[in-house]
């Protein structure tokens, strides 16, 4: 199962970073996203009741994460099975794996704040990457909009590229999306929130649990593509993850973000206002705080070769397994 799993991410992150999600398609059908969204919104509207108290709001959270695993688990296994019959039926497997990591639309999106910064200014960078962040970004200058930028295409590399193709190598289409709906199940509901604070703990705490090994690899990918990138610094990534990781709120994000602040020369995340709510998290390198449009271009050219070195383990793994 390993062995043809691996033929099946790798041929989906190609096909992925070629072509993306075609907009024709979405808008006839929508996405695997939009449809596990809304399940979970299905669920959080009969489970998650204001009268009920905070331990039955808690076990109802961790019965509709257990319907979205098992039901989506239940789907793409059967699909698999079937699919698997015949060489059209593998294309169309590689087809819908494809749907799950998001490498061409993140580099889209944080590309658009470059630009925005370059043509627009300030304003015009702080709704850009309003669209990628939850923070507060009327108060961010044009140093915080790019630091924004970047801290999320280091996050979301981890939780939006690797970790899906990392389940896809190991179980196949049912691991991608059995990801992807646990994925979006913390998006949706998995904050501290007095909404959501009990239902969606157990999505949080599940979703901490599967990024573990994709924040790690993440990291490393990000390592080994700062060797190959004048300017950037391999060591100063190292020394940065092995220093700062450990420091950070999640125990997930810190990785990714530390070495690409280090690889770059920076110093990002620190403290940040959500809302009307100031976050004091710790700072990810130990870099110029003063990032600029050019710096995400640099951190573009960095994930766009850590995500083909990681394309290219896994089709060296796939061949050689």
């Amino acid at each position: 199962m390993v062995t043809g799993s691996l033929f099946i991410a790798a041929a989906a992150l190609l096909f992925e970073a070629l072509c993306g999600y075609p907009q024709a398609i979405y808008r006839a059908i929508g996405h695997p996203v939009t449809w596990m969204g809304a399940f979970i919104t299905l669920l959080d509207r009969y489970l998650n009741r204001p009268t009920h108290s905070f331990l039955v709001r808690r076990m109802y959270g961790i019965v509709a994460l257990m319907l979205l695993l098992g039901a989506t688990a239940l789907v793409t296994i059967a699909a698999d099975m079937w699919l698997t019959q015949s060489d059209l039926g593998v294309v169309i497997l590689i087809l819908l794996a494809a749907t799950l990591p998001a490498q061409r639309s993140l580099y889209e999106h944080v590309a658009a704040v470059a630009t925005a910064l370059e043509t627009g200014g300030v304003t015009a960078g702080r709704s850009a990457v309003g669209m990628i962040v939850g923070r507060n970004t009327a108060v961010l200058d044009d140093a915080g909009v790019s630091r924004a930028a970047i801290e999320s295409l280091a996050e979301n590399f981890a939780d939006g590229v690797v970790a899906p193709l990392f389940w896809i190598a190991m179980f196949g289409l049912t691991g991608g999306a059995v990801y992807k709906a646990a994925n979006t199940a913390d998006s949706m509901i998995g904050h501290k929130s007095e909404k959501y604070h009990a239902f969606g703990w157990a999505a949080a705490r599940f979703d901490d649990l599967i990024n573990l090994p994709a924040s790690r690899l993440a990291a490393l990918w990000l390592v080994l593509a700062s060797v190959l990138i004048p300017g950037c610094s391999a060591w100063r990534a190292v020394r940065a993850v092995a220093r700062d990781a450990k420091n950070h709120r999640s125990p997930n994000a810190g990785w990714p973000e530390a070495a690409m602040a280090g690889a770059l020369g920076l110093s990002i995340a620190g403290p940040r206002l959500y809302g009307t709510e100031m976050v004091n998290d710790a700072y990810m390198g130990d870099g110029r705080r003063e990032a600029t449009a050019e710096d995400i271009r640099r951190a573009l050219n960095l994930y766009r070769l850590a995500a083909v070195i990681e394309g290219v383990v896994v089709l060296g793994l796939a061949v050689r397994v």
